[in-house]
């Protein structure tokens, strides 16, 4: 028997990324799916595949948010499960920060999600219950250089999930998080390239599955979420990562030693001595 049969689930990002993962997942299971987008071209175009339904939602648009319920709830009477993946990356150190590369980022990644959350479970709510995810990063657990408005907003959404689970439970509407390593789609597909495999090398050596992830592990991870098999899963995140997140995100020495060992991995900028450990090796001659 299919998981989600009779079950109407709006995908926000459906039609590409994880977002196009999860689609295909839950049809499979006998969902009704809506996607949601941007883009209501590639929304509706990607949907149809699916004997689905594609709306425009740019979640930074309350407006659009409000007419997103309307539209789903003409044509289906109600929203069963709802699952957000709208977002992007750009990195930027605190020191260099400005408001053009802050603002945008957590309007999209921060805001926006508080967004999803206020259309989708007012409308489960009404509807006597349902489930909502959001997509956080390992990157909001595992520090790294130059994610600070990406991931400082993960972190927060993990929280604002929490905060959901708590003023939705009554109305039986759960609120939970996942939270992927680095797993390839066109939002990432710039650190897959061959120019980046050994960077690709570190990450995969410092995770205990030692395998890169793939979009099926979160369609799964999220298929377990949005379904009655999870009914007492609520203000949780969790990690689809391979155990990475016992280990650390590759750092300088990693990759100056992956660059030594494996050579055949090409050349990557971060495959050198660190200047840091330089600076030590210099001043120790010295003081000798």
């Amino acid at each position: 028997m299919n998981r989600l049969s009779g079950k109407i689930i709006v995908v926000v990002g459906g039609a590409t990324g994880f977002g196009l993962a999860c689609t295909k997942r839950f049809s499979e299971e006998g969902a009704s799916v809506v996607i949601a987008g941007r883009r209501a071209d590639l929304a509706q175009d990607v949907a149809s595949q699916f004997n689905g339904m594609g709306v425009q939602w740019d979640v930074t648009d309350f407006q659009q948010g409000d007419n997103v319920v309307s539209e789903v709830m003409k044509k289906y009477g109600r929203i069963d499960a709802a699952i957000n993946f709208a977002g992007y990356d750009d990195t930027s150190l605190i020191r260099e920060m400005t408001p053009e590369h802050l603002e945008p980022m957590v309007n999209v990644q921060f805001n926006g999600a508080i967004y999803f959350l206020r259309f989708m479970c007012n409308a489960m709510a009404l509807g006597g219950g349902g489930s909502a995810v959001l997509c956080s990063s390992l990157t909001a657990q595992s520090p790294a250089i130059g994610r600070v408005g990406y991931a400082g907003s993960k972190a927060g959404i993990e929280y604002v999930a929490k905060i959901a689970a708590v003023e939705y439970g009554d109305d039986q509407v759960r609120v939970n998080c996942i939270a992927p390593h680095v797993i390839e789609t066109d939002m990432t597909a710039e650190a897959f390239t061959e120019e980046n495999r050994l960077a690709i090398e570190a990450v995969r050596l410092q995770t205990p599955a030692k395998r890169m992830g793939h979009v099926d592990d979160v369609a799964n991870c999220a298929l377990y979420l949005v379904s009655d098999e999870s009914n007492y899963v609520n203000g949780e995140t969790i990690r689809i990562d391979g155990g990475a997140h016992t280990q650390k995100l590759p750092s300088d020495w990693d990759y100056a030693f992956l660059g030594v060992v494996r050579p055949d991995l090409g050349e990557h900028p971060r495959a050198i001595m660190p200047d840091w450990y330089q600076q030590e090796i210099d001043q120790r001659t010295e003081n000798d």
